[in-house]
């Protein structure tokens, strides 16, 4: 909507009656709730969750969510009226509310952040002060004295509808051009508006029809015929029309109509011709608001069966459900969770439920929702950051009216209005892609999740084949339900897998670029036999860095403290951090010679060289760069199904979840550099990486096979992936967190500083961690220290690690020390522009 809005009241009416007020969460980063005065005439509008319009500060006019509404007028300022309303029932539901607020105070940030993240941007409104001419004033007959400055402001509005302040500044190249606009309002020559514009709109198609009174008698039908019979054009679309839509056999029929499109698009018609009978009145034009997901009508399917280990874990788990809220399915890759999921699914909305199943990533969403649309159809939602706002906003309305039962989405699915939630399934619940990073909320969606079932009385299931080692802890002490599946569906066996140790392949001369010889051998068979092949790399971009090899020059982001990754497809140099970009030079610019080179590889040069060494090999690549667009992932996992590619590279992408039959073959190219990160995670993180990707290989009858490439064959990880012994994993990882004090034992916060200037942020977390030091105890607090990259987007940071005791830390308490530690030290004069973070449960 679009309206000039006005923001003065009447004063008050001498008769009684009662005061509401509202309180609000703007979706700002502010720490507190605002309190603004409900207008007598709106008293029964304004309902919690629902969207209001107010007017922030002198110029905002924002969208916000009612969160309280009560009597009690604010002691500290004189609250404004609530300008409008825009929702007649609440698009945010109480334990919503409840869960946004939970989100807030764990993960310390502000609730104004949390509905920024949560809300769609279809659903949030956008406002900026405007100016146009006043409707009483004429500057061609009105005599006004003006100042150089106001005509060139009345000037341009004869010659606009309307400006921005933005625009005024850049029109009188000024900084101080407010006195201008304000001197005009006295002179009543121009006012000011909020333009307000509410981003969503149903997706509406143009249909067609043939009037009613047309269709009413078989009579007037013939006798239109033989009207256009001299029009033969028009009467072919009549004609086209009458065949799609049989209104002789059933009248009815004619009352929905057919898309416009159906009749324009065909090359037969004469667009003009269906205009004409528009305008004669045989055709009737209308409007229908459809849905963005339309299902597509499929054969009836069979009713799936499950096997009888499939049905044992389905049964275990209704079993636990009954005493427990949450039970972890550990089953090896290609054990048939998914199956147990939708048979679990199918029990949930039997009941009258609602069920949200939760993937890591986007890639995984289009083969999950090809199988559970042929199940569930309509009631089906799908929900991430890859859809348009409009598409995310029906999906939310969707849910509110009760037309979605089942939701697949990614992370920020868990901020969906759900209202009778009864199940919530987390595939993959170990993966890292749950935790967000920046901006705040810096939220996990699997802990979200949880105390989103908490709230709503819901059961949750957690799904891994390589579970993280703190749900594995939670099952183990008994917190948790947990059932195993051991073996793979059907017939299919676990792959072997076999190491190449790269140093010795590299003495033999037996090292092609970056495949050993005994990769490339495995993967020629593999085409031979019409089988499809995984290469998993877990580096994007061509190389690296490049190098001079007379000076040894490497190129740096601007920005950051990292080298420029080299893309060859765009021929530029990249950071994967900020995003900084620019052309690959000719020539070295420190010594000018010619000969740089590319350093290491990644997914494009791999790619690249496989086409080289294997011409008749289809390839395609899966990474973030070639993902990009709304239905990339679809498009090549479609591609590579089919058969139309039958070598897929790709990073952590290729390692999720994803079920390919003719996969025989997965190849591992540096297993190194995931082993040997510098983190107290990497071997978990290491076996959880080359287990995934080993599950694609060998599903149905066709045995797998993985090659694993490395400079260390003899590294205790691998002997643990080849023998797919997880629980030896875990033993040894548990023993080595209890002793050196890591999750699950502890929780940490990790607080980073962040300053344009090295030493004002160097100097600031050290006065951060003497504070904290002081508050929460030496043993506690960690650092602070820089980084493994100090330097990102312009910004020098340094890290406080905070360790909390699970047993004997009050949480709540502890986060309050650190707020107020932060709170102190932004009140210090050569602080006040350090930007600090917190990030709760940091993975």
């Amino acid at each position: 909507m679009s309206e000039l809005l006005n923001f003065n009241y009447p004063p008050e009416q001498a008769v009684e009656r009662v005061t509401f007020f509202a309180d609000v969460i703007l979706p700002l980063p502010l720490p507190k709730l605002y309190t603004y005065r409900i207008p007598f005439e709106m008293n029964d509008e304004v309902m919690v969750g629902a969207r209001v319009i107010v007017q922030f500060g002198a110029k905002k006019v924002l969208s916000c969510i009612v969160a309280e509404i009560h009597q009690n007028a604010p002691a500290d300022y004189q609250a404004k009226y609530i300008l409008d309303v825009l929702d007649d029932k609440p698009i945010i539901t109480t334990p919503q509310l409840k869960l946004f607020k939970w989100i807030a105070d764990y993960y310390m940030c502000t609730l104004g952040e949390v509905i920024n993240a949560a809300l769609p941007s279809a659903l949030k409104l956008s406002s900026e002060s405007r100016i146009q001419l006043h409707p009483h004033y004429n500057p061609e007959e009105d005599e006004l004295i003006l100042a150089p400055q106001e005509e060139k402001i009345i000037y341009a509005l004869q010659h606009n509808q309307a400006l921005t302040f933005t625009d005024i500044g850049n029109l009188l190249q000024i900084k101080s051009y407010h006195k201008f606009i304000k001197s005009l309002i006295q002179k009543e020559a121009i006012i000011i508006y909020e333009q307000v514009s509410d981003k969503f709109s149903p997706k509406v198609v143009k249909k067609l029809r043939i009037s009613e009174h047309f269709v009413q008698d078989e009579g007037m039908l013939e006798e239109l015929f033989n009207q256009l019979a001299p029009q033969p054009k028009q009467l072919d679309v009549l004609l086209n029309y009458l065949q799609k839509v049989p209104v002789h056999q059933d009248i009815h029929l004619n009352f929905k109509g057919i898309e416009k499109s159906e009749l324009t698009n065909s090359p037969h018609l004469s667009a003009s011709s269906i205009n004409t009978l528009i305008k004669k009145g045989v055709l009737e034009q209308f409007d229908q608001v459809v849905s963005r997901f339309p299902v597509e009508h499929q054969a009836k399917l069979l009713p799936m069966t499950l096997s009888e280990h499939q049905a044992k874990a389905k049964d275990e788990i209704l079993g636990l459900f009954k005493e427990k809220d949450t039970v972890l399915l550990h089953g090896v890759t290609g054990s048939g969770k998914t199956e147990v999921y939708i048979d679990l699914i199918k029990h949930a909305l039997d009941g009258g439920g609602q069920v949200l199943y939760l993937l890591p990533e986007i890639a995984l969403t289009a083969q999950i929702v090809q199988r559970l649309m042929k199940v569930f159809g309509e009631k089906l939602g799908v929900y991430h950051s890859k859809f348009s706002d409009n598409e995310r906003a029906e999906v939310w309305q969707g849910i509110l009216s009760g037309r979605f039962q089942v939701v697949v989405g990614v992370r920020s699915s868990v901020f969906l209005p759900f209202h009778d939630l009864s199940l919530i399934i987390i595939d993959e619940e170990h993966e890292a892609s749950y935790k967000q990073y920046d901006p705040a909320p810096r939220y996990n969606a699997r802990e979200t999740a949880l105390m989103m079932a908490h709230l709503q009385g819901a059961k949750t299931l957690l799904g891994s084949a390589t579970p993280s080692v703190e749900t594995y802890y939670n099952c183990k002490t008994g917190r948790w339900g947990l059932v195993e599946m051991h073996k793979r569906f059907g017939e299919a066996q676990l792959p072997e897998i076999e190491l190449v140790n790269t140093r010795e392949e590299q003495h033999r001369k037996n090292m092609h670029s970056h495949f050993s010889g005994k990769l490339l051998t495995a993967i020629e068979e593999r085409l031979n036999r019409k089988e499809q092949v995984i290469l998993f790399q877990n580096r994007r971009g061509y190389a690296p860095f490049i190098s001079c090899d007379e000076c040894s020059w490497i190129p740096k982001c601007k920005h950051c403290a990292v080298s420029l990754s080299y893309h060859k497809y765009n021929n530029e140099l990249r950071c994967h951090y900020c995003g900084y970009h620019e052309r690959m030079p000719h020539d070295c610019p420190a010594c000018g010679a010619t000969t740089l080179k590319s350093m290491g590889f990644g997914t494009e040069k791999v790619e690249d060289e496989l086409k080289l060494m294997l011409p008749s090999a289809d390839v395609q690549r899966m990474d973030l760069d070639t993902t990009k667009k709304k239905n990339s992932y679809q498009q090549i996992i479609a591609d590579f199904e089919t058969g139309k590619t039958n070598v897929l590279v790709g990073t952590q992408m290729v390692t999720k979840g994803l079920d390919f039959e003719h996969v025989s073959l997965v190849g591992i190219l540096n297993a190194d550099t995931i082993i040997n990160f510098p983190d107290f995670r990497a071997h978990e993180r290491a076996y959880q990486l080359f287990v995934q990707v080993s599950g694609r290989a060998g599903r149905k009858e066709k045995p797998g096979a993985v090659i694993i490439q490395t400079r260390d064959p003899l590294q205790p990880i691998f002997r643990k992936v080849r023998s797919n012994d997880y629980l030896s994993l875990y033993e040894h990882e548990i023993e080595e967190r209890l002793r050196f004090g890591y999750p699950p034992f502890v929780r940490m916060i990790k607080v980073t500083v962040k300053h344009v200037d090295e030493r004002t942020s160097e100097n600031a977390a050290i006065v951060l961690a003497k504070d904290l030091t002081d508050r929460l105890g030496k043993q506690q607090v960690l650092g602070p220290e820089v980084p493994y990259i100090f330097k990102i987007r312009n910004l020098f940071l340094q890290e406080v690690h905070i360790k909390l005791p699970r047993e004997t830390t009050n949480l709540r308490s502890a986060k309050g020390q650190i707020a107020q530690a932060i709170f102190n030290l932004k009140l210090l004069p050569d602080f006040k522009d350090v930007r600090i973070v917190a990030d709760v449960d940091p993975v």
